[in-house]
């Protein structure tokens, strides 16, 4: 039977449609509702930890095979696995996005016009927002949380290697929601197949925003063939620039938070660059340790030549735009910051960047120069998430630069509107020049 079908819908058009529905419902939904409703979500995950674990087993026993067989890549499989302590980071996330401030009905600005005629510029939510994405179960409960939140309905198709787990956590949040009459239960709806992802990307009407999250290939496709606005990044090719004046200590913290703390995300760092007068003292320190962690090194001609023959392997040219997602590195030894700039802007994907230096003025320019959602200076580029950067959670990372940028929180999933007031104002009169306009901006506007 078709998974649709299964839930009394049709077709994906008509999951749209009541998406669509339920959007103008949770428009108008109190905040406090809106809160208390995902504040109940994490405490019937917590309730629900064994049913969840037992579908995540499910998955990862099916994916286990496909990762021995070589159809499946360690870092997906590790992605794709839960556990308690993910299970309780899952409600713990629903309760910090409960504790954010509103994002709906925040004034921007209050304009003027004339007597009587006052212009209001006021958030409002996107309306219906689809996710497609592969492998990680977390996702489910950090894209619903934000697009709750801000009154939004979502969509999501996640993996086949995902399906049990995915199903569960859906299906204890729609049980949730129907302890709140008020609360629409098609605010958050599933699909199932490939087959209904391709009927998603012609619903334009009905869906205002896609948002792929996986590799670059997955995300172009969706890109290509669909006619809803799509945000998303295509891949995630970080780097790490040690200037000459880097604090050793810090550089080695940094590159190996950077690469190890969680090599299959997206902001971890691929490459590493060196300036040259540093690269005999840092090289052999940097490349134990990544090494005692399992990480292969591929280093380009200068760096195979600053260490003992053997230690690493070299790099082709493309490893410099390859995202691994995996325990592998690699290296290059740059003259200057100019040439890791310039290599940066060549190889980058505009994600994250970061520079490792005790030289204020050339970390003002890597932070000015590089075009990237997140440049930093002395922080690993594992700081690029949403949870990180106070947003409670985050529906994707944006490397486009239009509506949003960076880890997308509640802010990019609203949008605004003007509000007139008059009374019995027609253009006709300022035509004439009978009146005219004033144009003063209030400062009562609401923040």
């Amino acid at each position: 039977m078709n998974p649709q079908a299964a839930q009394g819908y049709s077709s994906v058009a008509e999951v749209a449609r009541r998406a669509r529905a339920a959007s103008r419902k949770l428009a108008r939904l109190h905040l406090s509702t809106r809160n208390q409703v995902l504040l109940s979500v994490a405490d019937c995950f917590e309730k629900s930890v064994r049913s969840i674990l037992g579908a995540n087993k499910l998955d990862c026993d099916k994916a286990q095979e496909m990762a021995d067989t070589g159809r499946m890549s360690q870092a997906m499989l590790g992605r794709l696995r839960l556990d308690e302590k993910g299970v309780a980071e899952m409600a713990g996330r629903l309760r910090e996005v409960a504790s954010l401030a509103d994002p709906l009905g925040r004034r921007i600005a209050t304009t003027e016009l004339d007597d009587n005629l006052v212009l209001y510029k006021e958030t409002c939510p996107l309306g219906v927002v689809a996710v497609v994405f592969e492998s990680r179960p977390d996702v489910v409960p950090q894209v619903a949380s934000l697009t709750l939140k801000s009154g939004n309905a979502i969509i999501l198709k996640g993996g086949d290697e995902a399906a049990s787990t995915n199903e569960a956590l859906v299906g204890l949040w729609r049980e949730t929601l129907q302890e709140f009459k008020e609360a629409p239960l098609e605010s958050i709806q599933q699909l199932h197949s490939r087959v209904d992802v391709m009927e998603l990307l012609r619903l334009d009407r009905d869906v205002d925003l896609l948002i792929p999250r996986g590799g670059r290939e997955f995300v172009e496709f969706i890109a290509r063939n669909s006619r809803i606005p799509v945000l998303g990044h295509g891949e995630g090719i970080c780097h790490v620039y040690v200037d000459r004046a880097a604090d050793l200590d810090k550089a080695l913290a940094i590159t190996l938070d950077s690469k190890v703390q969680y090599p299959a995300a997206c902001n971890a760092a691929e490459t590493l660059l060196v300036h040259a007068a540093l690269a005999k003292d840092f090289l052999p320190l940097i490349v134990a340790k990544l090494q005692t962690e399992g990480v292969e090194i591929r280093g380009c001609p200068r760096a195979l030549a600053a260490l003992p023959p053997g230690k690493i392997v070299p790099a082709s040219d493309r490893d410099w735009s390859t995202e691994y997602g995996d325990l592998i590195l690699a290296v290059k030894i740059v003259d200057d910051l100019d040439a890791a700039l310039e290599h940066i802007q060549l190889y980058g994907s505009m994600h994250t960047e970061a520079i490792v230096t005790e030289d204020e003025a050339a970390a003002g320019r890597f932070l000015e120069e590089v075009d990237a959602a997140g440049v930093y200076h002395n922080a690993s580029t594992r700081f690029g998430d949403g949870y990180r950067y106070g947003l409670g959670s985050e529906v994707g990372i944006s490397t486009s630069k239009l509506h949003a940028r960076g880890p997308m929180g509640l802010e990019g999933l609203t949008t605004y509107k003007y509000k007139l007031r008059g009374d019995g104002h027609t253009v006709a009169s300022y035509y004439r020049g009978d009146r005219k306009f004033r144009h003063r901006s209030s400062q009562r506007a609401k923040v």
